[in-house]
């Protein structure tokens, strides 16, 4: 059975979901190999036996975190040489996404980015024209490489003990022409990351103001979710843009998307219409999010979701 090859998205060993999620779509595709780019192995190792790595190349080399993304796609590159898989799969991050698109031109082959499963022939869906369409896409040339958003599955234990094969990688100069010099990590806010969430509530214009995100958050944290907030609002500073879900911000694929004050443009669906249950709160019984949402409440955000965050928290207990 040919090898099927999963670049980990972790931080210091600590493999994200999103991970063990690709693990799982690779098993409909033959036999799961994880390539483990920078340090903390030991760290991740237990975590890709569990969900049924067979293998695990490892590049620890320093030029992995110590320049830019050139040298990731350098080393993923080698172990492809080396393993000749039938498929890549990676994590559609803007990092994930940009060494599939090097290794993809650099390969030759074909290239289909944001799926949201892959089944087992190959077969990626994907959302297209603003998320309008749904559609099932399949490279035909070279080694096909497929970039698949969080949330495409349930990951499923299977458990291994993987094979650790240390991969020797020779740099191009231009890949290690430009040093990070510095990393600023981001303040945490005890919230899940965005673009993994099983939960989401957003807002948009219908917030009002910055002061109104208050709302927005207590939802989220008696939901433990994540926030999010439409262009209007990130554009108005209410909001920082990294949160921002939308065609030209985050694309979210969570269990539960919860939009509130947003009345649901195309640019905004584009990032969020394949979450799986949509509710909106919105004044406005015409906005075309109303459209798309699964549950829909027409009436004044300031009076609902206090009540519902209110409601959750009884229910907690």
């Amino acid at each position: 059975m040919a090898e099927v090859l999963v670049l980990v998205d972790h931080l210091d060993g600590s493999v994200r979901k999103t991970t063990t999620e690709l693990l799982t779509i690779a098993r409909r595709l033959g036999e799961p190999s994880a390539v483990f780019l920078g340090a903390g192995l030991d760290n991740a190792l237990e975590t890709l036996g569990r969900f049924g790595a067979e293998k695990v190349y490892v590049v620890a080399d320093a030029e992995i975190d110590g320049y830019l993304i050139a040298t990731k796609t350098d080393a993923l590159l080698t172990v492809v040489a080396q393993a000749s898989p039938s498929a890549i799969l990676i994590t559609s991050t803007s990092e994930g996404k940009e060494i599939a698109a090097r290794a993809s031109i650099r390969l030759g082959s074909g290239i289909i980015t944001d799926a949201s499963d892959v089944d087992e022939n190959g077969i990626a869906t994907q959302s297209a024209f603003a998320a309008s369409y749904i559609i099932g896409s399949k490279v035909t040339h070279g080694t096909p490489i497929i970039t698949v958003k969080p949330n495409a599955t349930a990951p499923i234990e299977n458990l291994t003990t993987p094979a650790v094969v240390q991969v020797s990688v020779e740099y191009g100069a231009l890949s290690t022409s430009a040093r990070i010099t510095d990393v600023a990590p981001r303040a945490k806010s005890g919230r899940p990351d965005l673009t993994e969430a099983a939960i989401v509530v957003s807002g948009g214009r219908g917030v009002g103001g910055a002061e109104g995100f208050t709302v927005i958050e207590a939802l989220a944290d008696a939901l433990g979710a994540a926030v999010g907030a439409s262009r209007a609002a990130a554009d108005a500073g209410w909001y920082p843009h990294a949160f921002q879900v939308g065609q030209t911000g985050k694309t979210v694929s969570p269990q539960l998307y919860i939009a509130n004050g947003i009345s649901g443009a195309i640019q905004h669906r584009a990032g969020m219409q394949t979450s799986k249950t949509i509710v909106a709160v919105n004044k406005d019984s015409e906005a075309p999010i109303f459209e798309l949402a699964d549950f829909g409440v027409v009436g004044d955000l300031f009076a609902v979701v206090p009540q519902l965050t209110e409601e959750i928290g009884k229910r907690k207990g």
